[in-house]
């Protein structure tokens, strides 16, 4: 439904591109249930002001890896889950199974 020349975040970067800080140029508006005002946005960047996404570097990747090992390290056991920890529960499951239940 958009103009030609005009894409969504998601478009840009399937195109390996990101908006590189250019404004919001367009959007397009439709009706939808699941939204609680009933609209829903798209919001659309100029492909020719688009930018390349920029390369991941080594430093970004070990940030990255240690940030997602953070999230998967349980504090109470303090073992790798092996998965991201439920924000509920703040512990692995066998942990959060063992710990008391609050009457």
């Amino acid at each position: 439904m958009a103009p030609t020349g005009y894409l969504t975040k998601r478009q840009l970067r399937a195109r390996g591109l990101r908006p590189g800080g250019q404004p919001v140029a367009a959007q397009v508006l439709w009706r939808s249930r699941r939204s609680t005002s009933g609209m829903r946005a798209a919001y659309l960047y100029r492909l020719t002001l688009a930018k390349p996404v920029r390369p991941m570097t080594p430093a970004r990747a070990a940030a990255l890896a240690k940030a997602n090992a953070a999230r998967r390290t349980c504090p109470a056991c303090g073992h790798d889950a092996g998965y991201v920890l439920p924000a509920h529960l703040g512990t692995c499951l066998p942990c959060a199974d063992s710990a008391p239940m609050a009457a």
